[in-house]
């Protein structure tokens, strides 16, 4: 028996086969739909822990139940934190810090607040945490760690639901944040006091305003502040579309590289200087001394750059190697990347959700299996070709189930940026912004020598994203695809001489095609998208695809066409569009165009007012009729009565064997009666949308009693500032059994008329997970 532990107990030993338990039972949970019994996890999680400790209790499964239980725990605490849906749209007067640094735009000022108390109707409320807020029109400075005291307009963080891999709301369950919305105006808004003195946030906040100052404000600008203190806020969309289309965005994000090349420079600088004091080698070992300031200068960078959850994950990697090497212990690279595995889960069990968290210990275990073993003479550099090949082919399927795309280009362009700018540019960039608030005079040519340095590279990425095909965006694919894929990729790695290698291609290949089974002729598809306040539908045929309305453009920068509309259409497999059809003018209708248009740069444009866009497009003022595989298409014209705006809507008719969708924009009672006799007698069922998204200004009773719909969609924002859809609208829908659906409450809406076309899906229900909303 060991002194101090009773006789059949002890430490359990951490291998990688229990961290690799641990991780499955927590990502098990992201594949619920619902929470199972979340009250007696804990008991479950002691009990765990407590068998895990014994001799005969400590087994493999009992990790993956540890893990399982500890991340419904974990989870279920955030649920409970969350603000309810019955308190949304309501007025909180909330105190608070400022965290990390606020993004000032055109509109006003975005910020993350940690909030520290809350009230409501002057009653105290149990809500507290991160929340992401908006201070629009006359925003004042605010300055990261300052403690404020604000009115706030709050609402659950819950999100658009499309096809597709974007996920607000997962995205909000990873982070812990629970709420979003915007400063009300008030004389009770006041700042309380500066925060800390010491808060590392105001550091880069003063880093980052020294570089606007000796910088023009351009591209090399905001990548350097994004390289110097993680700050991205300035980086435009043309520049995300380089880094996207080029592979190279994990650089500008503060990589784990560049963590653990400022660790691997800590131990540099410790060895060289222990050598100066030959002498105390031989009282405390070199090894012992190179850990710690190793690991002090990648924490270092770590605050330097925010702390963010990809960086606290490689500080918590390196962390384990240097204590390992400080304790004289010897550690293989499972071992060490199951260790790191476990210390994510054991400290935040939700950071699987991350696409950095997998891509961040895949790329490290790739790297590793692929580079030259330690005390090989080989040089090193030989293996970047093959190791940057390896790394973009194995991560290939984590790319596209993340994110739908993948840089054709970027091995080519990464075997070039990695050491160009985490050689040359991150290390001058960061001693320049050190500098520049202790010694300006040594920090502004240093800063500026980072901007020259930085050019040539950024010139050759944008050359590289104009090639042919440099991203691709592919379909949704089952979850079997991608193990397949992974499995593939493997088989693909194993040394030479194994049979049938090259046979792993042949498991990738599903991960490519699209999951959807394809249209007959006559046969057509509809799927209204998710976009909140706004309408964006495509129409689908056998071999066609058309775009009516694309939703709309943000003053703050979110452009709807840009985030939904196309990543949308690349999971739904659409590589081509034929049309594009902007009903009217309206922001809500028609923001999104130029991004849908310069996705799909072939598609012809016809507009309801033409006039209003700033792409050039076709009016829609005569009756236009053609045919995609035997399914007609019919563009009703405004009829003379129409005015300008709502009214001048172009209104699309699509009608087959086997049914009819009829798509009206925003028109108002007034033309309706138009509307209807145009329509005239088609196949049924019918489908139409549901007029200006449900206003009381349209769907009169005649409407509805001339057409006669067996179903309406309604495309709504979630208890939008506008009321839509009217209750006395959705009573006269109700009063004549037409059933009624909205993005609103269902998330995106697909429906296809064929033989055997089924029922209305429901994105909702399609993609539930335990942190959706209902």
């Amino acid at each position: 028996m060991r002194l101090g532990i009773p006789h059949g107990w002890r430490l359990p030993a951490l291998t990688p086969s229990r961290a690799a338990a641990a991780l499955a039972g927590a990502v098990a949970v992201q594949a619920l739909p619902f929470l199972p019994v979340p009250t007696v996890m804990p008991l479950l999680v002691i009990a765990a822990c407590v068998a895990i400790c014994h001799r005969y209790g400590d087994r493999v499964p009992l990790w993956f139940v540890l893990g399982f239980a500890w991340t419904i725990v974990r989870a279920d605490g955030w649920l409970d934190a969350r603000l309810p849906v019955s308190l949304h749209g309501r007025d909180f007067v909330v105190t608070g810090t400022i965290g990390d640094l606020p993004r000032v735009g055109a509109d006003g000022t975005r910020f993350e607040f940690r909030i520290e108390r809350a009230e409501l109707d002057g009653e105290p409320i149990a809500l507290g945490g991160p929340a992401r807020l908006a201070w629009y029109d006359d925003a004042p400075v605010l300055e990261a760690c300052s403690r404020w005291r604000l009115v706030l307009r709050l609402r659950p963080p819950r999100g658009l639901v499309n096809p597709g891999h974007g996920d607000s709301e997962r995205n909000a369950a990873q982070r812990g944040r629970v709420a979003v919305g915007y400063v009300r105006r008030s004389n009770v808004n006041a700042k309380l006091d500066d925060g800390a003195a010491n808060c590392i946030d105001r550091t880069r906040a003063h880093i980052v305003a020294a570089i606007d100052r000796e910088l023009d404000m351009g591209t090399a600008a905001t990548l350097l502040r994004a390289l110097a203190v993680g700050d991205q806020s300035g980086i435009v969309e043309a520049d995300w579309r380089v880094l996207r289309a080029t592979g190279i965005g994990h650089l500008i994000a503060i990589s784990g590289l560049h963590v653990g090349m400022f660790a691997a420079f800590g131990a540099w600088l410790a060895r060289r200087a222990w050598k100066c004091w030959p002498r105390l080698v031989t009282r405390l070992p070199g090894p012992l001394v190179e850990a710690p300031v190793a690991l002090l200068c990648a924490f270092g960078y770590g605050l330097l750059a925010g702390m963010g959850l990809p960086t606290l994950r490689t500080l918590l990697m390196i962390a384990i190697a240097l204590v390992a090497r400080f304790a004289r212990r010897g550690s293989s690279v499972p071992q060490a990347l199951g260790l790191a595995a476990l210390a994510v889960v054991a400290w935040d069990p939700l950071a699987v959700l991350s696409a950095g968290f997998w891509l961040s210990f895949a790329g490290v275990a790739i790297l590793l299996a692929v580079t030259t073993p330690v005390g090989d003479e080989r040089p090193a550099w030989r293996d970047m070709p093959r190791a940057q090949l390896w790394l973009s082919l194995s991560l290939l399927p984590l790319s596209v189930w993340f994110f739908g795309q993948a840089s054709l280009v970027g091995p080519l362009a990464n075997l070039v940026a990695v050491p160009w700018i985490s050689f040359i540019v991150v290390p001058v960039t960061v001693a320049a912004s050190l500098l520049l608030m202790i010694a300006p005079a040594l920090g502004v040519p240093l800063l500026h020598l980072a901007e020259l340095s930085l050019r040539p590279c950024w010139w050759l990425m944008k050359t590289m994203a104009d090639w042919p095909f440099a991203q691709s965006g592919f379909p949704d694919a089952p979850a079997w695809s991608f193990a397949l894929a992974l499995v593939g990729l493997a088989w693909l790695a194993l040394p030479r001489g194994v049979p049938l290698r090259g046979c792993g291609v042949i498991l990738v290949l599903p991960m490519l095609l699209p999951a959807r089974a394809p249209l007959a002729t006559g046969d057509f598809s509809v799927t209204m998208l998710d976009v909140g306040q706004g309408l964006a539908v495509l129409v689908r045929t056998q071999d066609h695809a058309l775009v009516y309305d694309t939703g709309a453009r943000h003053p703050g920068g979110f452009d709807v066409g840009e985030a939904i509309v196309v990543p949308s259409l690349r999971a739904l497999g659409v590589h081509a569009l034929e049309r594009i059809v902007v009903s009217h003018g309206d922001n809500d209708h028609a923001g999104g165009v130029e991004a849908v248009h310069l996705a799909f740069p072939r598609a012809a444009i016809t507009a309801g007012e033409p006039a209003r866009l700033r792409l050039p497009a076709e009016p829609c003022s005569e009756r236009e009729t053609w045919s995609w595989n035997d399914v007609g298409f019919h563009l009703l014209p405004p009829p003379s009565a129409a005015g300008k705006g709502n009214d001048r809507s172009c209104v699309l008719l699509v009608s087959g064997p086997h049914g009819s969708l009829l798509l009206t924009g925003d028109i108002s009672a007034r033309i309706e009666p138009a509307i209807a006799a145009d329509v005239g007698t088609v196949p049924r069922p019918l489908l139409a949308s549901v007029p200006h998204h449900g206003s009381r200004t349209a769907s009169s009773a005649a409407f509805l009693d001339a057409l006669k719909p067996d179903e309406a969609w309604i495309s709504a924002g979630h208890r939008n500032r506008f009321g839509h859809p009217h209750a006395d609208v959705v009573a006269r829908y109700r009063e004549r059994g037409i059933r009624l659906e909205s993005t609103a409450f269902s998330g995106c809406l697909e429906r296809r008329f064929a033989r055997d076309g089924g029922g209305v899906r429901r994105c909702r229900e399609m993609r539930g997970a335990w942190w959706r909303f209902e």
